[in-house]
């Protein structure tokens, strides 16, 4: 099942976001024990699109459970960036994964 996560940065933690982006960018990529796949994902932006605010995420796993130990592990989560975050079960409809053309079709 794909859920979507959407995470608001408390105010003032810019800081906080840069240092430890890298690590989070590489939990996404290789989550270690959790059994949940990453998708989609990047940075929300202010509406000037000027600054870094929140995190979205596109991702499948068996259950809740496991998507809410992936966000508790979640490098920004440890730091205590994210001011909330919200997750919804997903139903990937446009441009779904499974409707996309295999790169030898597709030239």
């Amino acid at each position: 099942m794909y859920y979507l996560i959407l995470a608001s940065d408390a105010a003032g933690k810019a800081e906080l976001r840069q240092q430890v982006r890298p690590s989070h960018r590489e939990y996404l990529r290789h989550p270690g024990r959790h059994p949940v796949k990453v998708h989609l994902g990047g940075p929300t932006l202010t509406m000037d699109g000027a600054e870094m605010n929140g995190t979205l995420l596109v991702v499948e796993a068996a259950d809740l459970e496991a998507i809410n130990e992936f966000i508790f592990d979640d490098p920004y989560s440890r730091a205590g960036l994210f001011s909330n975050v919200v997750v919804r079960p997903w139903a990937w409809s446009l441009g779904a994964p499974q409707d996309a053309v295999p790169a030898e079709e597709s030239t």
